[in-house]
């Protein structure tokens, strides 16, 4: 019984409450908090917890089993495809109920509802980028296709029934310490989880920081410190590759050039997805390993968090049978495998979120400018509760881009904005992402990986496959508006309909790889393709990964010895530096070490000794880390003294690459001293710099890598009782293993193709979200230590074998 957890974090509530008296986390009161019967002492699960039960439900269709192993993964094993469903939905609602309502609340800007004025902002910024507006659109949609709207009620069916079976007592930890009951799911609720997905993968965009750069720096200058491709670029679609002639030809007005050089604009200090959401996928060639068939592995990353963001499950039916990663919230096996193929994701990164200047006529924003003509404003009237205090009924004014985010009465966390910017977001348009999974489950083939793949509009993704044909294939899918050069790289004028979007990329121009003759497909969110491909992608581009990636896939194919499963996990979580392996030269060459004291030398000793691996004992990393860090600021923060709040910096690999070429780059000259600096003046200087942090590190007792970078598994409620802080592991940016502070690998899978397919799997969680459970965090040490899990896709005639722990049945 994992009871000192619960105890842990009684005592902080109960601390806060009395001490602090803050509203932060609206908990219940103590008495019902506390009490025998239904209180959090009901929440610590008895180590020898039986799961086993026999359920009877009206909506079921015909009879179904569940068989947890020993890791408490599910394998559901139903007569009806949308019996699998509910049981899928129940199931996600038994061990994730809290997660999937606080995420679509968030989605669906709600949080005030909860956490009272503290949630306002985000609230605000949720409703008025068109969560909700977006979620209904894609409703009408996915309910248009009878069985996804059949997959859809039968998993809210799911959801439903178990929460309908929730006592007080039941009731997660999380919705008693903060003292509300869970509302009953909807096929809107599924929808707005998927939009929520789109916001974190493809709601990303710096068109306010770009153009405060833009009008601050030369042409020349700006060209310099924001390059379209860099030069270390080893793109998804290899170089030389062929392209079609464009079937679009998107037309620059012709004063788009002038028009970035007016004034700056007022930054909106609004909330952003984290840009390194991202991912590796690869999928090598049944010719290169020992096995004869192709091995296909996936790692996104993402947010680290408890409950993990996946619920590993089994869903087999007389017509599909799939295994992997699901989504708390949603139906169907997102990433995994099937009986004949497997599949997985990295994100795309393409730009899909723009954002137009509004003229409207009056005060009254119920017309504004648009084509020569006044045109009438629609008004979406947004009523915000606010535990606490009286409802907020936030007027949203529509145009033909969409909502108008940003105007007088809502500028992010800064005030002074006057202007209207509407925000033109391709999650807005109706679509179906559902059917690309529903359709993965049951692919034979890459003829219906590619029926599955062009269902995929918004996030833009990366997605890899292989089948035990020995085929493999990779497809940057989704729906791209086709752009003109530096379009949506800058807020735009919203007065002229030549600003908009002239089209989408088809279908047939969206590039991909198919049996390559290299023998191996990869991704790991770099640009998609060289220069010559004929539309604009944008130019915020992470690459060294992918290079690293490639070059590692080449070596392995080029030894002697076949590839095995065991080599793609000694690869899924190597920490090489492909960066500092191209940076650091650059230090070693001008650091001028006859200038350094004895103690900056050791440091500078811990530099040149590095073997260039982010391991977890590393002290070379952490020294690489924070020099490159300081050297940053010293080359740029001068020129950017005078500049706009939130003015959009260079990428690490574009200064990389600068001084690779020329060490009298442009920028590394004090402007504000009289003195010209040379590179060995900065570098010199930005080591000393150094020097101090690493002594205050070093006294922490935190100069090893993992003890400075000090990952963590966050709960939800950032608790950190709830928790998973300080592990000891590697990785970090620029690594394929890219394990950062509270970022990385959130699901790391390894599928051999083979007769019976042989396959391996981890996340940083366990499959119950109750704390008070064994199975809450039981993955997470393994998680670290770089080990996997056999994935077992079991079969009926294994329902006796010892790693079946528990059964449920389900019946009418």
């Amino acid at each position: 019984m994992r009871i000192i957890p619960l105890l842990l974090f009684a005592v902080i509530t109960t601390a806060l409450i009395v001490v602090l008296d803050t509203k932060l986390l609206l908990p219940a009161p103590l008495g019902k908090l506390l009490s025998p019967q239904e209180g959090i002492w009901q929440n610590a699960e008895p180590a020898d917890e039986d799961f086993s039960a026999d359920l009877k439900f009206s909506n079921l269709e015909g009879k179904a089993t569940v068989y947890f192993d020993d890791r408490l993964v599910p394998h559901v094993f139903a007569e009806k495809d949308n019996d699998a469903y509910f049981i899928q939905g129940y199931l996600h609602a038994k061990f994730r109920l809290w997660q999937m309502e606080l995420q679509v609340m968030s989605a669906d800007g709600r949080v005030s509802e909860f956490i009272g004025e503290k949630g306002l902002q985000h609230d605000r910024e949720f409703r008025r980028l068109g969560m909700h507006f977006a979620a209904e659109n894609s409703l009408r949609e996915m309910e248009k296709d009878p069985k996804v709207k059949a997959t859809c009620d039968a998993y809210t069916a799911g959801v439903n029934a178990y929460i309908g079976s929730l006592t007080a007592a039941k009731l997660p930890i999380e919705y008693k310490i903060i003292g509300y009951k869970p509302e009953l799911w909807s096929n809107l609720k599924t929808a707005l989880f998927l939009k929520y997905m789109s916001w974190d993968l493809a709601g990303g965009e710096n068109d306010f920081e770009m153009t405060n750069a833009r009008n601050f720096f030369s042409g020349e200058d700006f060209s310099k410190l924001f390059p379209e491709i860099q030069d270390s670029l080893d793109p998804i679609i290899p170089r030389g590759t062929i392209f079609p002639a464009p079937a679009i030809h998107p037309k620059a007005p012709a004063d788009a050039d002038s028009l970035y050089m007016s004034k700056s604009v007022s930054y909106i200090d609004h909330i952003k997805p984290d840009p390194a959401n991202g991912s590796n996928n690869w999928a090598v060639s049944g010719r290169n390993t020992q096995s004869g068939a192709p091995i296909l592995c996936n790692d996104p990353h993402l947010g680290l968090n408890l409950p993990s963001l996946w619920y590993e499950m089994q869903l087999s039916t007389p017509s599909f049978n799939a295994y992997g990663a699901t989504f708390p919230g949603a139906p169907s096996v997102i990433i995994g495998f099937n009986d004949n193929c497997a599949f997985g994701f990295t994100n795309g990164g393409r730009d899909v979120r723009d954002y137009y200047e509004i003229k409207f006529k009056d005060e009254t924003r119920k017309e504004y400018w648009f084509d020569s003509a006044w045109v009438p404003t629609t008004f979406r009237y947004e009523e915000i509760k606010i535990s606490g205090q009286p409802t907020l009924v936030d007027t949203v004014a529509y145009t033909v881009f969409g909502p108008v985010m940003y105007d007088a009465s809502f500028s992010g966390k800064r005030t002074g904005n006057k202007k209207n910017y509407a925000v033109r977001w391709k999650a807005h348009d109706a679509s179906n992402e559902l059917q690309i999974f529903t359709y993965l489950n049951s692919a034979k083939n890459y003829s219906d990986y590619l029926t599955a793949a062009v269902h995929l509009q918004t996030p833009g993704q990366n997605i890899v496959f292989a089948d035990k044909q020995g085929d493999i294939a990779i497809r940057t899918q989704g729906n791209f508006p086709a752009k003109w050069a530096h379009q949506g790289d800058f807020i735009m004028p919203g007065t002229d309909s030549s600003y908009m979007w002239q089209g989408m990329i088809p279908q047939e121009e969206v590039p991909f790889q198919y049996n390559p003759e290299r023998g191996f497909v990869s991704s790991a969110n770099q640009r998609p393709v060289d220069s010559t491909y004929p539309y604009y992608l944008g130019n915020v581009y992470p690459t060294p990964r992918g290079k690293y990636i490639n070059r590692r896939l080449a070596e392995l194919q080029n030894r002697a010895e076949k590839i095995t499963p065991q080599d793609m996990m000694k690869m899924q979580t190597d920490n090489y530096n492909i960066f500092a392996e191209m940076t650091r030269p650059i230090f070693l060459n001008n650091i001028r070490e006859q200038d350094l004291s004895a103690d900056e030398k050791k440091y500078f000793n811990l530099l040149k000794s590095w073997d260039l691996r982010n391991d977890p004992g590393s002290m070379g990393t952490t020294v690489f880390v924070v020099l490159f860090d300081e050297f940053k600021k010293e080359v740029y923060e001068d020129e950017y003294v005078n500049s706009p709040d939130y003015t959009m910096r260079p990428q690490p690999s574009t200064l990389m690459e600068a001084l690779l070429k020329d060490s009298a780059y442009k920028f590394i000259d004090n402007i504000s001293t009289p003195q010209t600096e040379t590179l060995a003046d900065v570098a010199t200087a930005s080591f000393k710099k150094s020097s101090v942090l690493l002594q205050k590190a070093q006294a922490e007792g935190k100069l090893e890598w993992a003890k400075y970078k000090d990952t963590k598994v966050t709960h939800l409620t950032r608790q950190d009782a709830f928790s998973r802080l300080h592990l000891p592991i590697g990785g970090g940016d620029n690594v394929i293993n890219a394990a950062r502070n509270d970022h990385g690998p959130s699901w790391r899978m390894i599928v051999s193709l083979t007769e019976k397919t042989e396959a391996y799997g981890v996340y940083p969680g366990g499959q119950s979200g109750n704390p008070g459970s064994k199975y809450y965090d039981n993955f997470v040490d393994k998680w670290v230590k770089g080990e996997y899990y056999p994935l077992w896709m079991m079969t009926t005639g294994e329902v006796t074998d010892k790693r079946v722990q528990y059964k449920m049945t389900f019946s009418r």
